[in-house]
């Protein structure tokens, strides 16, 4: 645990930290944030980075060039803490309630430009309410349901302009729609997640396109997830991507073909501290409180089990999962079929995690032990938690 002060010094050693950390190898994060940045340059639409995964200044500013500019948060938690940093243009990407309407009302107030997501004629009615009853100006994007994955409204349904309707006030300006392929994490070739990115985007771009006939602005056209925004090939209509976990990369996004293992910017650093040799187990001190319980590879054509095993220098072993995880105890052994006998590791080696879901994994931690070119312990990241 430490501070969430961000100047805190960080041990200049991976042997002088506690275990487990959560390390962050800033090189490869800066090239995946370089090979984002050039995908969307060349497509000519502008990234609105998803800040959920990092949730840190820090992190943030390197995403943007170094200073505040628009991004998407999942908790107002998140956009509360931004916005004190002096970050203004900022999307709530999670549909709202009428009982977290007071805090928006009051970010606005305070000169945040908080977007908001809905789609549900009910929800609408409440949000032109408060914006009348208050006298603010709220600015709404319609969710749309590109995939069938979660939540959102069908371009083509008569529900579409019904909750737009249900906006209309002299206090609420309808901007658009957003709407994220969550279904291209199920993907398995890339030209599954080629057609995952056009169906995307024709989705949203066809739902403003009804809006703008039916007389509302629908200024935006906002899409993203990380597998569909380094596939798309067409982002014709579309005014803005968001995307979030490219910046570390995790284990599913390996397993759909998204990033190597070797792009993986976040681990976790955990210690032996003991052995069930009958049964070729070493044991660490990293459990799901450390890595998390999400287990999405297990899914997929190649089960990573709680994450993947490296060395204190990052360098994969092979053969080695974490295979189990307890709430503060890991069990480290050799994948099923994996050849070769399981490998000495004492009582004290340091070892490294690369986690399945790095949002889920970061999300366990105070912060970031970021680490430089040559894998020294060099600075201390804060990040945001709760709600």
């Amino acid at each position: 645990m430490r501070p969430t002060d961000p100047t805190f010094p960080a041990p200049a050693t991976l042997a002088a930290l506690p275990t487990p950390s959560l390390l962050l190898d800033v090189p490869r994060m800066d090239r995946n944030v370089a090979r984002m940045r050039a995908r969307l340059a060349r497509l000519g639409v502008p990234l609105r980075p998803h800040v959920k995964t990092c949730k840190s200044d820090r992190v943030a500013r390197r995403i943007l060039g170094g200073a505040p500019g628009p991004i998407t948060v999942s908790t107002l938690r998140e956009a509360a803490e931004f916005a004190a940093l002096g970050y203004t243009d900022i999307l709530y990407a999670v549909g709202i309630v009428p009982s977290k309407l007071p805090q928006v009302i009051a970010m606005r107030r305070q000169g945040t430009d908080l977007a908001l997501v809905l789609d549900d004629a009910e929800v609408a009615r409440a949000v032109a309410a408060a914006a009348d009853a208050a006298g603010v100006t709220l600015r709404v994007l319609l969710e749309i349901d590109c995939d069938g994955h979660r939540s959102g409204l069908a371009p083509d349904s008569d529900a579409l302009l019904e909750v737009a309707d249900a906006l209309r006030s002299p206090q609420v300006v309808v901007d658009g729609v957003m709407t994220h392929a969550g279904e291209s994490y199920s993907c398995r070739s890339d030209d599954a997640l080629r057609a995952m990115a056009e169906q995307e985007r024709a989705a949203a771009v066809r739902a403003a396109t009804r809006l703008r006939a039916a007389g509302h602005p629908a200024h935006t056209v906002s899409v993203g997830s990380t597998p569909t925004a380094l596939f798309a090939e067409d982002l014709s209509g579309v005014t803005e991507v968001r995307a979030g976990v490219f910046v570390f990369f995790d284990l599913v996004m390996a397993g759909i073909g998204v990033c190597r293992t070797d792009d993986l910017a976040l681990s976790v650093l955990t210690t032996v501290i003991g052995h069930q040799r009958d049964k070729g187990w070493a044991i660490v001190d990293a459990g799901w409180m450390a890595m998390s319980r999400d287990r999405g590879t297990a899914s997929q054509p190649l089960d990573q089990g709680y994450g993947l095993v490296c060395d204190a220098e990052g360098r994969e072993l092979p053969g080695l999962l974490l295979r189990s995880a307890n709430q503060e105890h890991g069990i480290v052994g050799r994948r099923d079929g994996a050849p070769g006998p399981m490998p000495e590791l004492p009582v004290g080696t340091l070892l490294r995690i690369l986690p399945n879901h790095a949002c889920a994994t970061a999300a366990q931690f105070d912060g970031y032990h970021a680490l430089g070119a040559q894998g020294e312990g060099s600075e201390w990241w804060a990040r945001f938690r709760g709600w």
